[in-house]
């Protein structure tokens, strides 16, 4: 291969991705922050415990507005690396409507799957023995399928997949690369966990998810692009724009 997936490399490209578009970046996430916290504010004020149908609409819509700026985020990252010697539009980072019902169906298939196994635990509480077995099956086969799947939105907004076509395409991308996989998400839950857990004790480090954040979602981003270039056997075009 001319570039085999190194974890050191991929860190390395998506610190100097970020680095070079920093403010475009940055002015992106505030905006999108900034639009979910006015939207929860807003549902804090006219939510309703009694009224299922407003629940309902609201709750889509919280969840139609962050599988928006997530895709978002992701299509002005990719954008931002394709387009590293020309301007791009604006338009061009708006994710299109059939990427958010793909993203969403993603979701809600996993949250089917989560909420029937939390059910069968439930059920099994009579029988506490077979229900830490369940337990603990359970919480291997999550991380694996995790694991496995982790790139289905990369997919959706960079390949325009569906939704099963993406989870597919991520346990294809992931084969054979698991280890390092589960390295770059040590390091992406260490960049996300640290700044959590200081806030803790000073709460103004709580801004630096608006930094912390799009980085993440910038190394996984370099980790799917690389993984592919890898899986395809060509040059690694984002090593040559760095």
């Amino acid at each position: 291969m001319y570039h085999p997936f190194s974890v050191a490399e991929t860190i390395k490209s998506a610190w100097i991705i970020f680095k070079k578009n920093f403010v475009t970046i940055i002015v992106y996430s505030v905006i999108a922050f900034f639009l979910l916290s006015v939207l929860g504010i807003i549902i804090g004020f006219i939510y309703s415990p009694t009224d299922f149908t407003g629940t309902m609409i609201v709750s889509f819509l919280l969840i139609w507005v962050q599988a928006y700026t997530t895709l978002g985020l992701y299509k002005l990252i990719f954008t931002l690396i394709d387009s590293e010697y020309y301007d791009f539009e604006f338009m061009q980072v708006i994710p299109k409507v059939k990427m958010i019902w793909s993203y969403l169906a993603v979701v809600f298939i996993i949250a089917f799957i989560i909420t029937n196994l939390t059910i069968l635990i439930d059920y099994l509480e009579p029988h506490p023995e077979v229900q830490f077995g369940v337990e603990i099956l359970a919480g291997i086969g999550g991380l694996y399928l995790a694991l496995r799947s982790m790139f289905f939105n990369t997919f959706i907004v960079d390949d325009a997949s569906g939704p099963i076509e993406s989870i597919k395409q991520s346990f294809e991308l992931t084969r054979g690369n698991l280890l390092k996989v589960v390295l770059i998400l040590g390091i992406i839950i260490l960049f996300i966990a640290l700044p959590a857990k200081l806030a803790q004790y000073y709460p103004v480090i709580s801004l630096a998810i608006v930094f912390t954040y799009p980085f993440v979602n910038i190394i996984l981003a370099v980790t799917y692009r690389k993984l592919v270039y890898s899986h395809q056997d060509i040059d690694d075009d984002i090593a040559e724009t760095n």
